[in-house]
């Protein structure tokens, strides 16, 4: 059978990659697997948002039925209180859209905003999700390479813009890089989109574990702001709700009205116990979300403390913020053959630059993703002790 060329031209997932090496390779017996490939909680929901999502289970009869094609609207209403509060800006449910994760979120925005044949901006090294979407939409990539400090530049981003580019996409804190974005960045870039007439998407799954105290950014804060800004948002990493797949997309009214009918026609509405659990932590839960803040960022100091075992040996810290480390080797090889090695000789399961980067690109064959969220402090170390002793074939 002949596959559609817009699916089966764009490269295979790299979860499911990854998880097919562990198929393949036996791991050193002295050598206990650490994983720091996907960047998801593997712990469930603390107690309280499980025993939540049973009590909705049993007690509440909409949680089963078909909901609003845009969400609960009890949800829509605690995301746009707490965004206004967080942001300093004036969102009213109107504005939400609940959607069945992140990921649709940002698929549904690209279906409300591109036809095939259009453009759209993707910082690289960028989160291959959305390159795929992109490829199987038969939506145009273009590339934003970033400098050495993962950053993008504005500047740089309009010298891409043609007559056929429909949106910038920004994510901060940023996958794979785990960067922060400056919020005078953040504005250059949602300066230059209204300027030109293009959206700007702003994916900020991993905004939970952001190491500023204050609003990553004003842009919400902005009166009209909703002429440019598209923000998506994750509750699977504050809450541990992966399985449940429960994201948010804030956006114009008129937009939404246009995405609801590819959401609709997709999955209906969103997961409803999820919905039901999302709201309980969004009201609950803030104090035991600090806490994992907290531990996320003592992850991150490690990481920076503990570099330079690494960086005698000529690796280079690129990036390092949320759940991730970007980080350049020290071999001739590129990082896609290194990585099974690495696997099979050293139990480390990591993903290689080459799948955040467009074909060929060298610096994706000098770099890996180190997804440090589900490795404790002890665990960094070994993670860097075995990194320091391993040399590829």
């Amino acid at each position: 059978m002949r596959w559609h060329p817009r699916t089966a031209d764009t490269f295979a997932s790299p979860i499911v990659e990854t998880q097919a090496w562990m198929r393949q390779v036996q791991l050193p017996a002295d050598m206990p697997l650490l994983n720091v490939a996907q960047a998801a909680p593997t712990d469930p929901p603390p107690e309280g948002l499980r025993r939540a999502i049973a009590e909705a289970a049993m007690e509440d009869n909409a949680a089963h039925l078909y909901g609003e094609v845009l969400g609960l609207r009890a949800l829509r209403e605690e995301v746009a209180q707490q965004f206004s509060g967080a942001y300093g800006g004036a969102l009213g449910a109107e504005n939400v859209a609940i959607t069945s994760g992140c990921n649709q979120a940002f698929a549904a925005a690209i279906a409300g905003l591109c036809g095939q044949g259009d453009q759209v901006i993707l910082p690289c090294p960028w989160y291959f999700n959305h390159a795929m979407w992109l490829d199987m939409m038969g939506v145009e990539t273009l590339p934003l390479s970033t400098g050495a400090d993962l950053l993008p530049d504005s500047d740089r981003a309009e010298a891409l813009i043609t007559d056929r580019t429909r949106a910038i996409v920004l994510v901060s804190p940023n996958n794979p890089g785990g960067v922060e974005y400056p919020p005078a960045l953040m504005r250059a870039f949602f300066e230059l989109a209204r300027r030109r007439g293009l959206k700007l998407i702003v994916d900020e799954t991993y905004r939970d574990f952001d190491s500023r105290g204050g609003p990553p950014h004003d842009l919400l804060a902005d009166p009209d702001w909703d002429d440019t800004l598209i923000q998506l948002y994750s509750f699977s990493k504050a809450y541990r709700l992966t399985g449940h797949r429960v994201g948010a997309m804030v956006g114009a009214p008129g937009l939404l009205k246009q995405i609801e009918k590819f959401l609709d026609t997709v999955t209906i509405c969103p997961n409803q116990l999820g919905q039901r659990a999302a709201l309980w932590g969004m009201r609950n839960l803030a104090q035991w979300l600090a806490a994992e803040r907290a531990e996320i960022l003592a992850r991150r100091d490690a990481i920076v403390a503990g570099f330079p075992t690494l960086a005698g040996r000529g690796w280079r810290l690129r990036g390092c913020g949320a759940y991730f480390a970007y980080v350049d080797h020290p071999f001739e090889g590129s990082s896609l053959n290194i990585a099974p090695q690495m696997l099979a000789r050293a139990g480390v399961l990591i993903l290689p630059g080459t799948f955040f980067m467009p074909a060929g690109a060298e610096t994706g064959r000098r770099a890996f993703r180190i997804a440090f969220a589900n490795v404790d402090r002890a665990g960094i170390s070994t993670l860097f002790e075995r990194l320091a002793a391993f040399r590829p074939a």
